[in-house]
């Protein structure tokens, strides 16, 4: 493990959207374990630069805006430093939070709309709109309700139900009214707009997906997939709204006929990665080049995306138009990581109906280590994962609380009671510490491996499988009892567990960093230590030198009680 090449890595996840905190499923879908990811990599010395943003833009910030009394300005201001300070209180670690308002993000998109617009894959087409007569205003896909085609759901919106997930045209709703006033006294008429020429990229986007089958989830590729064999379809890139990236010619000046148009909240939400990753090189002096730039190192980079497989069919097909259709060297993402949904008991986070819990309440009731370690651990990677405060509870109390927290406060207080909180010398090595050494030099690479293939489940499980050998060896080598007749023996035991300590501190870094930190800091651990170079299970039961310095951390985690859980059913919903 400890010889594996340093790789310069670029991770995003999907942008928030600006209308609000963001619900947990949200977190679990794309902005947690990216973080895990970038922290588990960095562990092990890869450069990695971590990338997000809020996405401002469309018309939900339109309508929420106008819901606070405040401007669309104003209110994103608002809820970008909100969002910013909710991915801090769950210790995101972002290299930079950016925004999709930023001019770098507005200039980039208008120069790729130049640019794709010169090589033929934009094309200005006259399509027909919903206008609403008593708002006096064409309506954006977002800003018109009605009936699904597809499946009857009486509130699709004007872009997509979301009870089929099937893509709609605003003009095939049936019953359509406005979402801005409730009035159902609409017409269609005519409307000029700027459309992304997708079809004209079908070969390519199936060409390039297919080359991604064996490194990407069965998940990315089965939807990028499906839907080039439904045909993909031109879908217009602009918007009748005033708030977003104005539509300019070559000279930099509104484009005739445009005036009062901005470009799709879905055209220039996945350029503001490289939007926000300017910025950030404007705010540290780092090269941004480096990662989006084939012509200037970016070849050498390599680039991870996370989100929820709603997001999907923008990021392997809308997106790389975008990106291909340029004719500049732009960097195309190497691998995509989907995840499925996170539900609540089943059904869908609502804020209105009192169902689930968003991020901004979460961290009132529960630290972020619990709610990073039980998401991680139940990632909906394979198929939709249903939260329930009932699992929440069981994962906390069994894998942190029994497991990881009962064994570092057994070891390191029983230190510091007989051997005045250093580590011991003494003893021989038995039959217990050879089985510990074959459970690590077996369970350490394979845990890293699966970090280096983001099947997070797989690796959180692992990492319970470490923790609970780690039990089983002070089961075998029972230091307590050897005390009473072997001191020597009774060290041994103390020994290799202190270093299974200061090794649970060191894995548990990307998830709960927390408890991590705490664990470190009693173990005395210099931060240059605390990296992934691990060399072996013997190492790892030695690393720390004799008579090295160790304490009691404070209790690291609390278990929930059933009083716990019927509170925040009360307050949150839940089967009860």
């Amino acid at each position: 493990m400890s010889n594996r090449q340093n790789t310069r890595i670029l991770v995003t996840s999907a942008l928030p959207y600006i209308n609000g905190v963001k619900h947990m499923g949200n977190l679990a879908g794309s902005m947690l374990p990216a973080d895990v990811y970038s922290r588990a990599m960095r562990l092990l010395g890869h450069e990695v630069l971590y990338i997000c943003a809020t996405d401002e833009h469309g018309t939900p910030a339109e309508l929420a805006a106008a819901e606070t009394g405040l401007s669309v300005s104003e209110y994103c201001d608002k809820m970008h430093e909100a969002q910013k300070a909710a991915g801090a209180n769950f210790k995101l670690s972002y290299d930079y939070f950016g925004r999709s308002s930023s001019e770098a993000t507005h200039r980039l998109t208008q120069e790729f709309a130049i640019a794709l617009e010169a090589n033929g894959f934009i094309e200005e087409r006259t399509s027909q709109q919903v206008y609403s007569v008593a708002d006096r205003r064409y309506l954006p896909d977002r800003y018109v309700e009605g009936t699904c085609p597809n499946c009857g759901f009486e509130s699709a919106r004007g872009d997509q139900c979301d009870n089929c997930g099937k893509l709609l045209d605003p003009v095939d709703l049936i019953n359509p009214y406005s979402a801005v006033s409730g009035s159902h006294d609409v017409e269609i008429r005519d409307t000029n707009h700027l459309y992304l020429k997708q079809s004209d990229m079908s070969g390519r986007l199936r060409d390039w997906v297919e080359t991604h089958r064996a490194d990407w989830p069965a998940l990315t590729t089965s939807i990028a997939i499906k839907w080039l064999d439904e045909g993909l379809r031109d879908r217009a890139i602009t918007r009748d709204l005033s708030w977003g990236v104005p539509v300019v010619d070559a000279d930099g000046k509104v484009r005739a006929g445009f005036e009062g148009k901005v470009f799709y909240v879905w055209f220039d939400a996945p350029i503001a990665y490289i939007g926000a990753t300017r910025d950030w090189a404007k705010e540290t002096g780092g090269d941004w080049e480096k990662f989006w730039r084939l012509d200037k190192g970016a070849e050498d980079t390599r680039y991870i995306q996370f989100m929820g497989k709603d997001n999907v069919a923008f990021h392997t097909l809308s997106f790389p138009t975008t990106i291909m259709g340029s004719g500049q060297p732009w960097k195309l993402v190497d691998e995509l990581k989907a995840f499925n949904w996170v539900t609540w008991y089943g059904g869908k986070f609502s804020t209105s109906q009192k169902r689930g819990v968003f991020m901004d309440k979460a961290i009132d009731i529960a630290p972020s280590d619990y709610w990073r370690w039980h998401l991680m651990a139940n990632a909906p990677e394979s198929s939709d994962a249903a939260f329930t405060w009932e699992d929440f509870q069981a994962s906390v109390n069994s894998d942190l609380a029994n497991v990881l927290g009962n064994f570092v406060n057994r070891i390191t207080s029983y230190c510091v009671k007989k051997f005045d909180g250093a580590v011991p010398a003494g003893g021989s090595i038995t039959e217990a510490e050879k089985w510990l050494e074959a459970e690590l030099d077996e369970r350490l690479p394979r845990l890293v491996e699966f970090y280096e293939a983001r099947e997070f489940r797989k690796a959180m499980a692992e990492t319970r499988a470490i923790w609970a050998a780690g039990n089983e060896y002070l089961t075998q080598a029972a230091p307590w009892t050897h005390y009473k007749s072997d001191v020597d023996q009774a060290a041994m035991g103390v020994r290799v567990g202190l270093n299974l300590v200061a090794l649970f501190g060191v894995l548990a870094q990307p998830i709960i960093p927390d408890a991590a930190e705490k664990i470190l800091a009693a173990m005395s651990i210099p931060e240059e230590n605390r990296t992934w170079n691990f060399r072996g299970g013997e190492s790892c039961m030695n690393a720390l030198p004799i008579a090295h310095p160790v304490s009691a951390p404070p209790v690291l985690f609390t278990k929930i009680e059933a009083d716990d859980i019927d509170a925040w059913t009360e307050r949150f919903g839940g089967a009860g």
